[in-house]
């Protein structure tokens, strides 16, 4: 484990504000620019102190109007260049720009613009990849209770640049609340993550989360098509219409109850007390009686498989990791040319739910998360007094659904090395795909495969490819964050 580990900063981005600049700016210069002119001066001072009172009057608003536009335009050049640094206007003449996916500082990727918007924001905030990872997976909680929840089951990898380690984080062995449904680990997962490894303080990242739940968030596609698939049984009035038919895509939703848990939970000072804020409820909702052992989420050193190009990190069991690491050892033995990535089973197979992120710095510093529910909805069990939907125990997810982080760094003795993160979930066959992604990029020459990452990306998202599945794609070279997506389009990105 990492010890010293030093978490990964990044510097506010500073925006110009009228009225707090300025006001800095004209208390440093009035003084030496505009003399008083209604104070009388001495003999080596503003003689305007001699003029009398209409002329001395004159003088002074000649002065104060050229003080006034000067600062003016100063004000005006600054909100210019900080707008241009957060890349919402055209790049300052002779300064380069990107295609779509690419970022000077960093990025992150995730199935709802809204919780990839949230994300960055924490990065522009001044949060490293573990505060926006972590950020936008209690978002995804909120607007996506079909795929991830405070109920859900995670997996996370995160590879710290500086010192070159990865650490793993589980929830920790399941265990059982009531029949069919599971204990929760989320809230003392991701608590547990960020005090390690996060910058921005713990309430912070809940703010964002906090206010979806309370004010309401709008469905979007993913969710609306399946609430059409799965039906409204034991969902309302989460997320339904007060005659029972399920919400549409463009409705809005407010879960007040969630809400209040992510409240309680942004004052527990310790990844035990953040679990706590949600137990205590889903035991008075259920009936049964406190666990005798709560959650216990790990943090650990993550498992590797040293390369001629590099070194691979993945999650331990029961992620797919370890499955992961066989394959590609067997295949890199062997010698054989990558899998095709998608076998016939794609095409006919149903995905099971699950949700996937992402993130990103320009340094090589990665965090991927998956979270999994064991179906749609989970167990359908909405509970009223925490409005969060549980994972179900008795799917047999390791038959129907597979999901694995993976971290391949160019070298640990080059603390400038090139980094690249993969993140999947899906089919079993899902473990095909990655394996092919990964062997297709060892395959290639390391002076050329890096420049060729936007090509590469585009060579892999035919529509065929890997349907039943999502894979998302984080890389860290020359300098710039770069992410994307298979299948393309699927999950919006955001970056600074």
């Amino acid at each position: 484990m990492e010890g010293t580990a030093e978490p990964v900063v990044y510097q506010k981005l500073l925006l110009w504000e009228p009225g707090l600049e300025s006001e800095e700016e004209e208390e440093e210069t009035s003084e030496a620019l505009i003399p008083n002119p209604w104070r009388p001066q001495d003999s080596s001072g503003n003689k305007a102190a001699g003029l009398p009172g209409t002329w001395a009057r004159l003088v002074a608003a000649l002065l104060l109007l050229a003080v006034g536009c000067s600062l003016a335009v100063r004000q005006l050049q600054h909100q210019g260049s900080s707008t241009g640094s957060l890349g919402s206007a055209a790049p300052p003449p002779g300064r380069h720009s990107h295609g779509p996916g690419v970022y000077h500082h960093g990025a992150i990727i995730s199935p709802a613009a809204t919780c990839s918007h949230l994300g960055r924001e924490l990065l522009v905030a001044g949060g490293n990849v573990v505060d926006a990872g972590v950020g936008a997976a209690l978002c995804l909680a909120v607007v996506h209770p079909h795929a991830t929840g405070l109920g859900a089951v995670f997996w996370g990898l995160f590879h710290n640049s500086s010192s070159g380690n990865s650490t793993a984080l589980t929830s920790g062995p399941a265990q059982a609340l009531a029949p069919g449904v599971a204990l929760p680990a989320a809230l003392p997962a991701l608590h547990l993550l960020h005090a390690r490894f996060g910058h921005l303080p713990w309430p912070r990242l809940l703010v964002g989360p906090t206010t979806l739940a309370q004010d309401g968030f709008l469905v979007d596609t993913p969710l609306a098509r399946a609430l059409a698939a799965r039906g409204t049984e034991g969902l309302c009035p989460l997320l339904c219409h007060p005659d029972g038919t399920a919400l549409g895509a463009g409705a809005r939703a407010t879960n007040p109850q969630l809400a209040a848990v992510l409240r309680r939970a942004a004052h527990a000072p310790t990844s035990d007390l953040a679990g706590d804020a949600l137990l205590s409820l889903l035991v008075r909702d259920l009936g049964v009686e406190v666990p005798s052992a709560g959650p216990r989420p790990t943090l650990e050193p993550a498992q590797q498989l040293p390369t001629a190009q590099g070194i691979l990190f993945t999650t331990p069991s029961p992620s797919a990791g370890p499955e992961l690491l066989a394959l590609l050892e067997a295949a890199l033995r062997s010698g054989a040319p990558s899998p095709d990535p998608c076998p016939p089973v794609l095409q006919t197979a149903v995905g099971p739910e699950s949700s996937t992120l992402a993130t990103v710095d320009s340094s090589g510093s990665v965090f991927l998360l998956t979270s999994l529910l064991d179906g749609s909805f989970g167990s359908a069990h909405l509970s009223p007094g925490t409005g969060i939907l549980l994972s179900n125990t008795m799917a047999k997810s390791t038959a129907s659904a597979w999901a694995c982080p993976l971290v391949l760094r160019g070298s640990l003795d080059d603390t400038e090395a090139n980094v690249l993160g993969l993140v999947a979930s899906g089919t079993l066959d899902m473990a095909r795909a990655m394996t092919h992604t990964i062997l297709s990029h060892l395959a290639e020459p390391q002076t050329q495969a890096q420049p060729q990452h936007q090509g590469q990306q585009d060579a892999t998202e035919q529509p065929r490819t890997c349907g039943q599945g999502t894979l998302l794609q984080v890389a860290a070279y020359a300098e710039h964050a770069h992410v994307s997506s298979v299948p393309r389009g699927c999950c919006p990105y955001q970056g600074i």
